[in-house]
């Protein structure tokens, strides 16, 4: 039985290692220096974005003000972070709780669509069955490329929706696109760093909407 490469990751470990202490010394060193990049990638991703965040978060507030809802949606590691936002924002760990869906949190319905139709619909689907104008969709994509993604962003902008996307590399698709009206693009070729930036930026964006949400509450 062989194992499962590493290399990519530890290339040091696939290298016949035999002295134990120099392996560990190894991992740590290279532990501590994909944590500095990380930290050293959301500081520079939020400090860029800080307008775009702010712009896009007040009118998350507004949208969530008059009634709207949160539809957040995703591939792969990306669905996790689709869901990732939707638990903070309904299950905040302080401030108010705000109305959100994840649409890949139903295998029923994905699997579905999915055989009966095509993939490239599992998203912009549900848009069309739940969503309405003044709701938001937030799209997830390490690319920007992924199809799906990007047909339901446009689903949702002809439908009036507010549309949010975030994106890695140089944002692809969904940064060209004029259906999305706020695109966080996390300029890094790395899939694991860009999805460490994007939730700094969705953490942002909830803290954003709740200061907001509050100051409209008690104006």
């Amino acid at each position: 039985m062989t194992s499962e490469p590493t290399g990519f990751l530890y290339p040091f470990i696939d290298a016949d290692e035999r002295d134990g202490a120099a392996l560990v010394a190894d991992l740590t060193a290279s532990a501590k220096a994909q944590i500095a990049q990380s930290r050293a990638l959301r500081t520079a991703t939020l400090e860029r974005c800080s307008d775009i965040v702010t712009r896009a978060g007040e009118a998350m507030a507004k949208c969530f003000r008059d009634g709207g809802r949160l539809f957040t949606f995703g591939n792969g590691g990306s669905a996790t972070d689709a869901e990732g936002m939707v638990a903070l924002f309904c299950r905040p760990p302080s401030g108010r709780g705000l109305p959100a869906l994840s649409l890949v949190e139903d295998r029923a319905v994905l699997t579905a669509l999915a055989n009966d139709i095509g993939f490239d619909v599992v998203f912009s689907r549900q848009l069309i069955a739940h969503a309405r104008a003044g709701d938001i969709a937030v799209g997830f994509s390490t690319s920007g490329d992924s199809r799906n993604v990007l047909r339901a962003l446009e689903e949702a902008s002809r439908r009036g929706l507010l549309t949010i996307g975030l994106a890695g590399y140089e944002g692809g698709g969904m940064a060209a696109s004029e259906a999305v009206a706020h695109c966080l693009v996390v300029h890094s070729d790395s899939v694991h760093r860009i999805q460490e930036a994007q939730d700094a930026l969705v953490l942002q964006l909830w803290s954003v909407v709740q200061q907001a949400v509050g100051q409209q509450e008690r104006s």
